[in-house]
């Protein structure tokens, strides 16, 4: 009897052996898997967030790395309840009974309606949340700027500087050159967008998130003012019209120059002067090259790059490059 037993107790490590066998590797494969791909913990908790680079698109990241991690637990614990009523109630071989049924069980019915309505209302009322805090307009922001979308380019003024012939400081993109939207880091600015014509789109990848510009959006009853905290960090990025606009949409980029307070301020202050080699205030890139502070201050963008208006053209646009 003692060997039947022997016998039944190694049996029994050998039908549960591929189960521990299952659970160790897929907890070696969660340890192992984030190492494996060189990402950091940052980048891992980020679940294929984008980097952003105000503190709205921070708030938007948060969001979705809790609402991810939930996901994850209740997966978890979904596919956890899946694998053991596989591995511990599957029917054994030459059983042709009917297994137990259950049915009508009141409290497991109330416990899988109430728990995903909990789920559903939490992570409703984070989203609410951190949408109201995107969408607050604050009162006096450090900067304000009118973004006016057409067909196909963008203008950018700043209505609270003036040139010295009494215009509000503006920079108008052409077909032969990307405009500049200089902005400051750690200030509070606010936008408001109109379009001359069509519904267009305001999307800097960075920011995370797009804007649609209206024609006429006091008609149209579109809140078209909307403000970021600040801009964390000095850089160039490229932005885009994110609405297809109609035939030369592809083509209507404009580039964010990020700088920091005290170089906006001077680069602000030659806008609101004359350029003493042109006779004419100084344009948002003259203005840069002035203030000399390196790849920042580029009088051209470097994100991006006009496209070929030429519908004859049978080649793909090209950077312009210093040779030609």
């Amino acid at each position: 009897m003692g060997r039947a037993q022997h016998g039944e107790d190694r049996s029994s490590s050998r039908r549960q052996s591929p189960t521990r066998r299952a659970v160790q590797l897929a907890g070696v494969a969660l340890l192992v898997l984030p190492l494996t791909t060189g990402c950091s913990v940052d980048e891992v908790l980020r679940f294929g967030w984008p980097v952003g680079i105000t503190p709205q698109a921070e708030s938007m990241r948060q969001l979705w790395t809790w609402s991810a991690i939930a996901a994850l637990v209740v997966g978890a614990i979904t596919w956890g309840a899946m694998f053991w009523a596989v591995a511990f109630h599957r029917k054994r071989k030459g059983d042709d009974s009917v297994p137990r049924q259950t049915q009508y069980n009141l409290p497991l019915e109330i416990t899988f309606t109430v728990i995903p309505t909990i789920i559903v209302a939490v992570l409703f009322a984070f989203t609410v949340n951190v949408q109201n805090y995107v969408d607050i307009d604050a009162p006096d922001p450090d900067l304000r700027v009118d973004v006016t979308a057409f067909q196909w380019n963008w203008e950018f003024n700043y209505p609270d500087a003036t040139t010295p012939d009494g215009n509000p400081v503006s920079t108008l993109g052409t077909s032969e050159t990307i405009p500049l939207l200089v902005l400051p880091t750690q200030r509070r600015i606010e936008f408001s967008q109109r379009s001359n014509d069509v519904i267009h789109s305001f999307f800097v990848p960075e920011f995370l998130f797009k804007r649609d510009v209206f024609p006429m959006p006091e008609v149209n009853d579109q809140d078209n003012v909307w403000q970021i905290d600040s801009i964390d960090r000095e850089g160039a990025f490229v932005g885009r019209c994110a609405e297809l606009c109609g035939t030369y949409h592809a083509m209507m980029n404009f580039e964010v120059r990020a700088l920091s307070p005290a170089l906006f301020d001077q680069w602000l202050g030659l806008r609101q002067q004359v350029n003493p080699d042109t006779g004419a205030p100084y344009t948002a890139g003259e203005a840069l090259q002035r203030l000399g502070c390196g790849q920042l201050c580029t009088p051209e963008a470097y994100t991006t790059y006009p496209f070929n208006t030429d519908r004859t053209a049978r080649s793909a646009s090209q950077p312009v490059t210093s040779g030609s």
